[in-house]
């Protein structure tokens, strides 16, 4: 894949001062928002329907369709960030409030599994709820060093925040990109050549423990940048593979991880807030906070992995779309689930990147 040697200039490329100067991401449900919120869950229980069944259709926002559709254009085209605020939590069982959120994210895209269990909706916690997720830490109370997680998009929902109440942070990976452009332009080809990625033990029993193929942290289509970078899985992945990173890889990571702390806009989020990233053009992550013994008390959100419609080009969408996403019980949508697809392995080409669609062979 070759380099784009022209720095990103649109939207997706912002600094924490853009962000605080321009709240465009910045959305909250209004009083008759929160009502229409509601009276669809209140539907979707009378209908008896289960997560997996609820579609856009059963789920009706009328008044809010405007606002959804703005979001979902800020996560495609604008800064790669939403915050929806004033989601309404009170009273509400944690069934409830995965519906209420399932049926809130079919307005934005097409939800896909994310852990060994299937799971359509990952609780992000240290507490009983946690899932079964491989070795992946996800939920521990230590520092979120800037990643992307592993669809287009992804919603966290908080439900309840830690008693410290320890701030996330957003960055654009695309002013990361303009910055190595500038200023280290000869790492370039060797982060578009890319790194094969750990599957963290989630893998399917016919699958490799990594990727295999290098998937590009930077790729260009169309004059469209991508990244894709989580540090941990590729560390993992080099050791897995027994092929070890070197003392530039390891360089050129830190450059990227101070980079991004350096722009990132820090913000609160509070249980009735959904923070949403493109995970294409933004990196995520947390500060720690203190263990709570206290189960009541443990920090939890809800977290959805979305893909996008019409989200961008992709220099090879097998690659570097799915190619960190669809192994073992990951990547699947409610209607694979519904339909029992996810008890196969995901189909793959001959050099064992997925198949984005149409026939395929077995690797």
């Amino acid at each position: 894949m070759t380099p784009s040697l022209e720095p990103v200039r649109d939207p997706s490329a912002w600094t924490a001062a853009d962000l605080a100067r321009d709240r465009s991401w910045d959305y909250e449900f209004s009083a008759r928002g929160q009502r229409e919120l509601e009276d669809a869950l209140r539907l979707v229980q009378e209908h008896g329907l289960a997560l997996a069944e609820i579609t856009r259709e059963a789920f009706p926002l009328p008044s809010l369709q405007e606002m959804l559709g703005d979001v979902q254009h800020q996560l495609r085209a604008g800064r790669g960030f939403a915050l929806l605020r004033g989601v309404p939590v009170d009273g509400h069982s944690l069934d409830d409030l995965e519906k209420l959120y399932w049926g809130l994210g079919t307005y934005l895209g097409t939800a896909v599994t994310q852990n060994s269990e299937a799971g359509l909706i990952h609780y992000v916690t240290d507490g009983k709820l946690r899932p079964r997720q491989g070795t992946r830490g996800v939920g521990n109370p230590g520092k979120v060093e800037p990643h992307v997680d592993l669809a287009d998009c992804v919603g966290l929902f908080c439900i309840r925040q830690a008693p410290d109440d320890p701030p996330s942070l957003a960055a654009s990976s695309m002013t990361v990109y303009n910055e190595i452009l500038r200023r280290h332009p000869d790492w370039l080809p060797r982060l578009y050549e890319g790194y094969s990625w750990t599957r963290m033990e989630e893998e399917a029993p016919n699958e490799s423990p990594v990727s295999g193929y290098r998937v590009p942290v930077f790729s260009a289509a169309d004059g469209t940048v991508t990244c894709r970078f989580n540090a941990g899985w590729i560390r993992k992945g080099a050791e897995r593979a027994g092929t070890p990173l070197t003392e530039e890889d390891l360089e050129m990571f830190e450059f990227i991880r101070a980079t991004a702390t350096g722009h990132a806009f820090s913000f609160p989020l509070h249980a009735g807030e959904i923070a949403w990233m493109n995970n294409y053009t933004v990196f995520h992550g947390r500060a720690a906070h203190e263990p709570v013994a206290d189960e009541q008390r443990k920090r939890l959100l809800l977290r959805l992995w979305l893909d996008l419609p019409d989200v961008r080009p992709f220099a090879d969408e097998g690659r570097v779309r799915y190619g960190v996403i669809r192994h073992g019980k990951l990547g699947w949508t409610a209607a694979d689930l519904l339909a029992g697809n996810h008890r196969n392995p995901h189909r793959r080409r001959p050099d064992g990147v997925p198949v984005v669609a149409g026939p395929a062979t077995r690797s």
